[in-house]
């Protein structure tokens, strides 16, 4: 998976419409090669992000869970402490 596309479900507050659609336009930049469409497939570009962002805001809406929703301030410390571990201290 792409390193720049977070997990969006199951979070308090939820995700916003800022976050699915970054997540679309980095997966749409993923499997095009593309971080910037040319005038040719620009529509294309465009309208694919529009899809895969309306399409994963709703499988967010619908997927259910009796799991407790995790905060994004718990899920940053987390990943802060598994890159130290990786890396090392900066």
């Amino acid at each position: 998976m792409c390193r720049n596309i977070k997990p969006l479900y199951n979070f308090q507050p939820p995700a916003t419409e800022d976050e699915v659609q970054a997540a679309a336009l980095q997966f749409v930049r993923k499997i095009t090669g593309f971080n910037k469409p040319s005038q040719a497939n620009e529509a294309a570009f465009h309208a694919a992000v529009e899809d895969i962002a309306r399409i994963a805001a709703e499988l967010l809406a619908t997927l259910e869970t009796n799991a407790t929703p995790k905060t994004r301030e718990e899920e940053a410390a987390k990943a802060k402490a598994r890159a130290v571990q990786r890396f090392g201290k900066a």
